[in-house]
């Protein structure tokens, strides 16, 4: 599969539904793939992100997860596989199983190794050239908060947006001004390079900053309302996707409450999207847990303040 034009829009990153017993739930995810495949507005889905619980997941069920997603939307929208490994050469082989699953890119994150240790311009470099010539597909690079050792520099950023796979970047920077300055590097160094927001807990502000859409798990709950807050960013209107934001903004807290994404954040978010009746059930896999007593009900207050509460979820989940 060559390489295709820059992804952009709004891009759901999607939770991965479950049985009971922890296996995948692929008819339901199916389901949900294709659900969000047809909303307006909405430029891929991404599989085997933070979102979609990758770390979880052995190499087989990530291929499957993909397959599964690609073959249920035929072609309507791309699917974006999560690559997350700690060598370049697992990397490599991650890579290839995606695109032979039908993943038109790879969402290339930084292996843990560096978030402990760090590492060096070279070593990125080299990661994402043996995955690209590897692969042969579009990369987005997902880029971490500032705050952490696997943060790339700015000028770090200008350097992949000059390899021929880096056609996209998630920017997940979480410091304001560091993410102007990386923008601003990406832009200067190429152009045609899209630039997605992956901020789910303030989206309008990184928004107006002129990027080409979000990649966010948020987006697997509320794909309409993210596209609209998008839309009207893109059209000007700026009364308009403030109150898109408040509207977000009940589930936000819920969700993400008042700092970055936790560890049980996408657990509350599944949590949410089965009260809404996006999906059939919350199953998380261990050591996660999904909410419960009070944590549970006031996720679900915020979803019948949205008013997207499903029928029938009122009472126990």
């Amino acid at each position: 599969m060559p390489l295709t034009a820059p992804f952009r829009g709004i891009l759901p990153a999607l939770v991965l539904p479950l049985n009971p017993d922890g296996s995948l739930d692929t008819a339901e995810l199916g389901r949900l793939a294709r659900w969000l495949a047809g909303h307006e507005g909405i430029g891929g889905l991404v599989t085997n992100g933070h979102t979609g619980e990758v770390f979880a997941l052995t190499r087989d069920e990530r291929a499957q997860v993909t397959r599964t997603v690609a073959e249920a939307v035929a072609g309507r929208v791309p699917v974006i596989s999560g690559v997350c490994c700690e060598g370049i050469g697992e990397a490599v082989e991650h890579a290839c199983l995606a695109r032979e699953a039908g993943a038109a890119g790879l969402l290339l994150m930084p292996p843990h190794l560096w978030l402990r240790f760090g590492m060096e311009p070279e070593h990125v470099l080299a990661l994402f050239t043996a995955v690209g010539e590897a692969a042969g597909i579009n990369i987005v690079a997902h880029v971490y908060p500032a705050w952490t050792k696997a943060s790339y520099s700015s000028e770090l950023l200008a350097a992949l947006a000059r390899l021929p796979w880096v056609t996209t970047f998630k920017i997940g920077t979480r410091e304001l001004s560091k993410y102007d300055r990386d923008l601003r590097a990406i832009r200067a160094a190429d152009p045609s390079r899209t630039i997605l927001t992956c901020h789910d807990e303030y989206l309008l502000s990184t928004m107006v900053q002129g990027v080409d859409g979000a990649l966010v798990g948020f987006a697997s709950l509320a794909p309409d309302w993210i596209a609209a807050l998008y839309r009207a960013v893109c059209g000007g209107d700026l009364k308009t996707a403030q109150a898109m934001q408040d509207r977000l903004y009940i589930l936000k807290e819920a969700v993400y409450g008042a700092g970055e994404p936790t560890a049980t954040a996408h657990a509350r978010l599944k949590t949410a999207m089965m009260l809404a009746g996006r999906v059939r059930s919350n199953h998380m896999r261990p050591p996660v847990r999904s909410p419960e007593g009070e944590a549970l009900n006031a996720i679900r207050r915020a979803v019948e303040r949205a008013g997207l509460l499903s029928p029938g979820r009122g009472g126990g989940a």
